[in-house]
């Protein structure tokens, strides 16, 4: 069972086999792809994308197209296949944009292999407890909630229940009046 199983560790696997989840601008992977074949002989790719990035080596790897793997069934599947290949390393790309989140946390969670986590500038950390401060600083980061943006932030979560209270009690305000006129005769 995978579910994270190296993150109390601090030891970095021997990156023989490595699958990494494009979710985000392909000209990340296509950077990140030449330096990590000096480390790890294959590296497999799981992408919504076409084909494969410029700098994939069909040799040295497998594209994995989330298209194939559509449904229940297919999720299933693409989690058994993937599985079978016993990874020593998990990437996901955490770039700014919001492509294939629900399929790179579902896969990270799915396999047992290292996780390490790519940003939009090509940089990656490994998730484990001796860089908890640097995932909670990114994680801050990607919510919102760090640097000038998270007073605004921590404002609109502070105050969303009491917007959401003002538009009900004037929805009722206002569908009540309509009532009213609707049943009391008299001019309008």
């Amino acid at each position: 069972m995978g579910r994270l199983k190296r993150f109390f560790s601090k030891r970095i696997p021997k990156l023989n086999h490595i699958v990494i989840v494009e979710s985000g601008d392909r000209g990340i992977l296509e950077k990140l792809l030449p330096s990590l074949y000096y480390s790890c002989p294959h590296v497999d790719v799981v992408t919504c994308f076409a084909g494969p990035p410029r700098s994939f080596d069909a040799a040295r790897g497998v594209i994995w197209n989330i298209a194939d793997y559509q449904g229940r069934e297919g999720r299933a599947r693409l989690y058994s296949e993937l599985w079978d290949k016993h990874y020593s390393a998990v990437g996901i790309v955490c770039a700014d944009q919001p492509i294939m989140t629900r399929w790179k946390w579902a896969i990270a969670a799915q396999l047992p292999g290292k996780l390490f986590v790519i940003n939009e500038n090509v940089d990656y950390f490994w998730i484990d407890h001796g860089n908890w401060k640097m995932c909670v600083r990114f994680a801050l980061f990607r919510a919102g909630l760090s640097g000038a943006d998270a007073a605004r932030t921590l404002t609109q979560l502070a105050l969303f229940p009491f917007t959401v209270v003002f538009l009900l009690l004037y929805a009722g305000q206002v569908h009540a009046r309509r009532r009213i006129q609707a049943l009391t005769p008299g001019d309008r």
